[in-house]
């Protein structure tokens, strides 16, 4: 089968039927973070309060879930801070941790994003502690676990790592079971340049290990999104023992996860198939098997994650969509629009060399339709 895309010609290879494992990773704790699914006929334009379809929304997390992946909800991935406002969040979070207990514990199969971020105005260390725990306690009622998302917030008004610490500290003490904390770098969002206290990475770094180390009984992992590997492994061997390192790193996940990191990974969104068959032949011992499925991956995530990296939401909304996950290339905020067309074209080629076009005659048809919308 053959499509003329901008850029040349492609012909697509045979679909790949991935099988779904017997149950998760047995080596590795795996979360996909998962975008939501906008109501094509809602507004969501920018600045409009999110129109969610949560019949696919809910159906795309058991999709997660059936290839064993954990899923973390209410993150970056569902365009936190881009467009899903905090009423849109809070059903979520809800419907979402109902949906895992129909499965198993909640708390094991999906973990939600807390933050400070319906609380713009936060203009103390005390407001901030206090949005952050209005936020902790809507996760925990709906028995999620929880992940202390960076605020922009607190990134705005600290002077120092000692305001961050004060705000962790406070949180990390009233805990109840562990968290998992959340270093997510400017490269994803601009308004978190200097969290913890530094914008030179070593400082933050130090900071970051001296409030984990204070609090380690609370602390379940941290998730760190700062595309440097080196630093990664780095702060991985650092960490207290018992604390997970979750890579978040969607530029070079598979050598991280092959060498000891979990994983809490956007792309996963998309790639949920071949990553719980790579997984799964990480488990039994057969790191060339893994090598070959993750390999062809990494362009396709590399192409969705390219600078400005925030925009990486639309690509895999788009996967979704050419893989039948929903009916309607739609998004939030009107975010279907931040990536133009060229870019999409190399994200179908780049996912169709990796086998993650599911069903290859939709895709086809679905991508002529939006070529011809665009005038081609």
């Amino acid at each position: 089968m053959r499509i003329d895309l901008p850029g040349g010609e492609h012909t697509l290879r045979e679909p790949v039927a991935w099988e779904r494992p017997a149950g998760p990773p047995r080596g590795r704790v795996v979360y996909a973070a998962a975008h939501v699914v906008a109501d094509p006929l809602g507004d969501n334009t920018p600045g409009a309060p999110a129109a969610v379809d949560w019949d696919a929304t809910l159906r795309f997390r058991r999709h997660l879930w059936s290839y064993g992946l954990r899923v973390a909800d209410a993150m970056d991935t569902a365009q936190r801070n881009m467009g899903l406002d905090w009423p849109a969040t809070r059903e979520l979070i809800r419907r979402s941790a109902a949906a895992a207990a129909e499965l198993g514990d909640p708390a094991e199969l999906v973990a939600c994003g807390a933050g400070t971020d319906h609380a713009p105005g936060a203009a103390t260390l005390e407001e901030v502690t206090a949005a952050y725990t209005e936020q902790v306690e809507t996760v925990r009622e709906a028995g999620a676990g929880v992940i202390l998302m960076a605020s922009r917030q607190l990134a705005a008004i600290a002077r120092g790592p000692e305001d961050y610490h004060a705000v962790y500290g406070k949180l990390l003490s009233q805990a109840d079971r562990p968290v998992i904390l959340h270093w997510l770098g400017e490269m994803f969002d601009p308004n978190l340049a200097g969290y913890w206290g530094s914008r030179d990475v070593a400082e933050a770094t130090a900071s970051f290990l001296e409030l984990i180390r204070e609090h380690a009984a609370v602390v379940e992992g941290v998730k760190v999104s700062l595309l440097d590997a080196e630093h990664e492994v780095a702060l991985r061997a650092a960490l207290p023992e018992g604390v997970r390192l979750y890579t978040g790193d969607d530029f070079n996940y598979p050598s991280l996860i092959a060498s000891g990191s979990h994983a809490l990974l956007g792309i996963f969104d998309a790639i949920a198939p071949a990553a719980a068959a790579a997984l799964a032949a990480l488990d039994a011992g057969d790191t060339a098997r893994y090598e070959e499925i993750m390999g062809p991956t990494v362009p396709l995530s590399r192409k969705i994650f390219e600078t400005p990296t925030y925009h990486y939401k639309t690509g895999i909304v788009f996967l979704a969509w050419l893989n039948g996950h929903q009916d309607a290339f739609a998004m939030v905020n009107g975010a279907q629009a931040s990536r133009s067309l060229p870019h999409l074209a190399e994200v179908f080629r780049l996912a169709d060399r990796a086998g993650l076009l599911a069903d290859p005659e939709m895709a086809v048809h679905r991508m002529r339709s939006l070529l011809a919308v665009h005038g081609c």
